[in-house]
């Protein structure tokens, strides 16, 4: 699919390909829409890709001096979910982030991405665009700050250049004034696409409100503002009038389309439904039920200190060997490196365990663990394999006995056509080895991003259970 792939060490190595190559070049972080686009033949003439994941210090999350929350662009949406400071300061954010694809999909996904890809269903930029957010330009030939509001054009469009990276997202942090929330409605529970979202921020005087945003997405082009409420709440009291008058103005700010998921009477109607649970939400003083410790599906990695291999500076092209630890062992591949790592493993490692069930990060099927946490492996370039830790299904289990969790399957009957089963495996091992007794609700979170065909949920989960009760995991 590509012809090079850039271990990139430092941001300016990135910014010289860039500039070198122009429209041919991507930065790959996550890659869980890029891998996709590309199968598609929805980005042509991409040769290069650059992987940014092993520069330091791109992945914090940081509050300055002046109040402003700063998110690096490799900041994941577990990273977000996982963040305390964020929980207490952009709690809408942590809400999007957690409504994103799968946990297997949020350990790979940036924040970043999720921005530049552009799509107005996507869920972390409609509460973005209510913190005020700005984005961070850099190019060999300086940097540029654009209001997030001003970096959209159209539908995954953006003013960004072949040259530029995203370095930086900034925003106010809340202020203990200020209540703010972030609602989805989608299809499904969870791995579903919006059919719309919405994000409220009211800072409050009492009873009364100050000043308000809301913003909505997957209702037009671009994420949307509607104005006319905002100013409409702006000096009122957060009653029932107010909340009913102004959630008919967020309503008419809508331009939503209809498509296979839904009409646009449909769309905007809910606009309205889903703007009075928000404000009535604010009104109240209340929240989306929210899990105090959300499952990510991270550990550690085998060797307790993520690569095991220092970092290369440039990762193999056509020829070049990918070096890589899998189920503890060591490897050198003269080929694979324009595959995806499922299709490495299984065609360059022989380990066939892992299963593609639908090649697009919705099934789980292909779940393996790299550097210590659980991805779809689909959705990964696979000389991400270089320098890197990876366990398969066939390395779940310890001096030849089975995992806790493979040996409850069998006693439980957890397993029909077998198909999904290294997927679940590999979930229910790594949320083992994240909670040891996990509750009933944190197993089928863990689980939002395996499907069973069979519908043999009910035995997954008892069996998760089962092992739990076993001793979770070896060592």
């Amino acid at each position: 699919m590509w012809h090079d792939y850039i271990n990139a060490e430092t941001v300016e190595e990135v910014l010289q390909v860039l500039h070198d190559r122009q429209e041919e070049a991507r930065i790959v972080a996550g890659a869980t829409d890029l891998i996709l686009e590309m199968e598609r033949g929805v980005r042509k003439g991409i040769t290069t890709l650059i992987d940014v994941t092993r520069i330091p210090h791109l992945d914090q999350i940081l509050l300055d001096e002046d109040g402003l929350i700063h998110i690096g662009p490799l900041v994941t949406h577990n990273l977000v979910v996982a963040s305390k400071l964020l929980r207490e300061m952009a709690f809408p954010l942590v809400q999007a982030a957690l409504e994103v694809g799968s946990p297997q999909i949020r350990n790979r996904g940036t924040i970043a991405g999720n921005l530049i890809t552009a799509s107005p269903a996507n869920d972390t930029i409609t509460p973005l665009m209510a913190l005020g957010a700005q984005v961070t330009l850099r190019s060999l030939t300086g940097e540029r700050k654009v209001p997030l509001q001003d970096f959209y054009l159209g539908v995954r469009k953006t003013v960004m250049r072949a040259d530029e990276i995203v370095v930086d997202i900034a925003f106010p942090s809340l202020t203990p004034a200020d209540r703010g929330i972030f609602i989805k409605l989608a299809l499904r529970r969870a791995q579903a696409i919006s059919l719309v979202n919405i994000a409220a921020i009211c800072s409050m005087v009492g009873d009364t409100v100050r000043s308000a945003v809301v913003t909505l997405g997957a209702v037009a082009p671009t994420i949307i503002h509607a104005r006319e409420a905002d100013e409409f709440l702006a000096g009122k009291p957060l009653d029932e009038p107010a909340i009913h008058a102004a959630a008919e103005l967020v309503m008419q700010a809508a331009q939503p389309i209809s498509d296979v998921r839904g009409s646009a009477a449909y769309r905007k109607t809910m606009v309205r439904v889903l703007a009075r649970r928000a404000l009535t939400a604010l009104a109240r003083g209340e929240n989306q039920s929210f899990p105090s410790e959300p499952v990510l599906l991270v550990g550690k990695p085998a060797n307790g200190k993520g690569s095991r291999l220092s970092t290369p500076r440039r990762a193999p092209g056509p020829g070049e060997p990918i070096q890589t630890r899998i189920n503890g062992k060591d490897y050198t591949f003269n080929g694979g490196q324009g595959k995806t790592l499922l299709h490495f493993l299984r065609e360059e490692a022989l380990l066939t365990g892992s299963k593609e069930g639908c090649a697009e990060g919705e099934c789980g099927a292909c779940t393996v663990f790299l550097d210590g946490q659980a991805v779809m492996s689909c959705l990964v370039p696979a000389p991400r394999a270089h320098g890197a830790e990876i366990v398969t299904v066939e390395g779940l289990g310890a001096d030849g006995h089975l995992h806790p969790v493979q040996e409850a399957f069998i006693a439980a009957g957890a397993v029909q056509c077998g198909y999904c089963t290294p997927g679940f495996l590999m979930s229910a091992a790594k949320l083992l080895e994240e909670k040891p007794t996990p509750t009933q609700d944190e197993i089928r979170q863990a689980l939002t991003g395996n499907l069973c065909r069979c519908t043999g949920y009910y035995k997954i989960i008892e069996a998760i259970e089962q092992a739990s009760k076993a001793g979770g995991i070896h060592g």
